[in-house]
């Protein structure tokens, strides 16, 4: 079985009594241990299907299966601790919590797991990244790419079966992009993750098992890449 799947999924919105159509009847299966860029445009439609897959928001219509598990018709209650516990977030905006440090933002995901090896998994996975010296510095006190390896460890803390990566290297310049680009590789090749990744970057497509080009929310095309 792969570890997701999507069937007929469908977006829609509401707006100013207009339907909008952001995506149209999407089939996707991804195995296990795969790396897939979702490949498009701004406006494709690329963060929408992203944030279904994952669970952070739903279909209009259509299935999406997650490790073995419809998530379609779960309630938010029932999502949230099996994003946690299943999947880990790498966002463009770092999206790191300005009251906590380094290593508190780390070990957040494992502490709402109540794993008692959340402080020893963070340190661990901050060393792994280059940060073991600023493990007490806050957000603001980190450069873009810093931030984005204190994201990239917060997402990896619950030894997650897959990581859902949006535009990760969107807000940073080109040698913090390659650096990020690398992390993330190594991490997936080291932990035998699934890696999903949305991004209109060529350089960062051509190192995908798999490209799925989507353009007005629908897949166009796919694209297997020689190992």
């Amino acid at each position: 079985m792969p570890i997701l799947q999507a069937e007929q999924v469908s977006k829609e919105y509401q707006l100013d009594g207009r339907t909008i159509s952001v995506l149209r009847t999407i089939d996707l299966d991804v195995a296990r241990g795969e790396f897939v860029v979702i490949a498009g445009s701004s406006g494709s439609g690329k963060t929408t299907l992203l944030s279904i897959l994952s669970g952070l928001d739903r279909p209009s219509s259509g299935r999406v299966r997650l490790v073995d598990e419809d998530i379609t018709d779960l309630s938010e209650d029932q999502l949230a601790p099996l994003r946690n516990r299943l999947t880990g977030f790498v966002f463009q905006g770092f999206h790191l919590i300005p009251s906590l440090n380094a290593l508190e933002n780390v070990m957040f995901p494992a502490e709402l797991n109540r794993d008692p090896l959340a402080r020893e998994k963070a340190v661990e996975l901050l060393d792994r990244v280059g940060l073991a010296q600023r493990q007490a510095s806050f957000p603001e006190q980190l450069s873009g790419g810093e931030q984005q390896r204190v994201a990239i460890c917060r997402a990896l803390i619950n030894d997650p079966a897959i990581i859902f990566a949006d535009e990760p290297t969107g807000n940073l310049d080109s040698e913090n992009s390659r650096l990020i680009i690398e992390l993330l590789l190594d991490l997936q090749r080291d932990r035998q993750l699934t890696l999903l990744m949305a991004t209109h970057s060529h350089s960062l497509s051509r190192r995908a098992d798999r490209i799925v080009r989507i353009a007005d929310g629908m897949i166009v095309g796919e694209e297997r890449q020689a190992p």
